[in-house]
């Protein structure tokens, strides 16, 4: 995937991806105790929907645009309103197509929802897009922003010294054998930090090695991951991105039944054909062996 993320923002897999770091970050917040979110693939934090890029895709229409500012039923309000009000939040001077004109990236959406105690460590290794995240940032004593390959960051800035915190891995998949090192990656940092959230992207397209990528993580044998995957098409005639996953480790009690409501919800409305799709699973853990795939 070549893979700029200006063309992709506000998408159905930010949706996803952006609505789960939300609410892991809120469970967060239920103790006073400070805690640190670790971004390792982290992008230029803020994105401009007005822009020529993402005006190009319109990607974003079908993904954070069926969303905003439509009625929505309770139960999946209440789940989605820690980041559609950061949405909200950031478009507050209204815009064309219904008010959008700008969306946060994982970064600054996390650092939205910060109390003053908790802390941001974001990577991001592309110098243009390092220097961009870094003045987005700037004079932020809660954020620390650091030009490095995301991968590294997963053994050299755990554990955090808070001992608390979240960490995101969203790679661009632009490389081969980037499952692998999805999960190698796991590995090396649960040894690290084995009490962390860990938030895992992924991406469903054709050909995609998505079982031996479950057999892998469910090889290391960690207690609790949940996994969450939406689809909104079918794959067969097309090589792009046609869904999404997360394999969350340590989730917190209340995720699998809130994307239990959440997931039927988001494939009803972000389907783009009638092969759209959506599963929430124990990997490992609670109910695995009856759940999985």
């Amino acid at each position: 995937m070549n893979y700029r993320h200006i063309y992709h923002a506000g998408n159905f897999a930010d949706v996803l991806k952006h609505a789960v770091l939300a609410r892991l970050v809120s469970y967060l917040k239920q103790k006073d105790r400070a805690f640190r979110v670790l971004d390792t693939h982290a992008g230029i934090g803020l994105y401009d929907l007005s822009g020529e890029e993402a005006q190009k895709t319109g990607e974003w229409r079908d993904g954070i645009g069926r969303l905003i500012g439509a009625e929505l039923p309770a139960p999946v309000g209440a789940i989605l309103e820690p980041y559609l009000a950061a949405v909200r939040n950031l478009n507050t001077d209204g815009g064309p197509d219904g008010g959008l004109t700008h969306y946060p990236g994982s970064p600054k959406l996390a650092r939205m929802l910060f109390r003053p105690q908790d802390r941001l460590s974001a990577m991001e290794l592309h110098p243009d897009d390092y220097e961009t995240l870094h003045r987005l940032f700037d004079g932020d004593f809660q954020s620390r922003i650091t030009r490095l390959d995301g991968w590294l960051a997963l053994g050299a800035h755990l554990p955090p010294k808070e001992k608390r915190g979240l960490v995101l891995v969203d790679p661009p998949f632009e490389k081969e054998g980037e499952y692998e090192r999805l999960a190698e990656g796991l590995a090396k940092a649960y040894r690290r930090f084995s009490g962390g959230i860990y938030c895992l992207w992924y991406p469903l397209k054709k050909g995609a090695p998505i079982k031996e990528f479950h057999e892998a993580l469910r090889a290391l044998q960690i207690p609790k991951m949940l996994c969450a995957e939406l689809s909104v098409r079918s794959d067969r005639d097309t090589t792009g991105l046609a869904g999404s996953g997360l394999v969350i480790v340590n989730p917190p009690y209340t995720l699998k039944s809130e994307l239990d409501i959440l997931l039927p919800f988001l494939k009803e409305r972000l389907r783009q054909d009638r092969f759209a799709s959506a599963r929430c699973f124990w990997l490992r853990g609670e109910a695995a062996l009856n759940q999985g795939p």
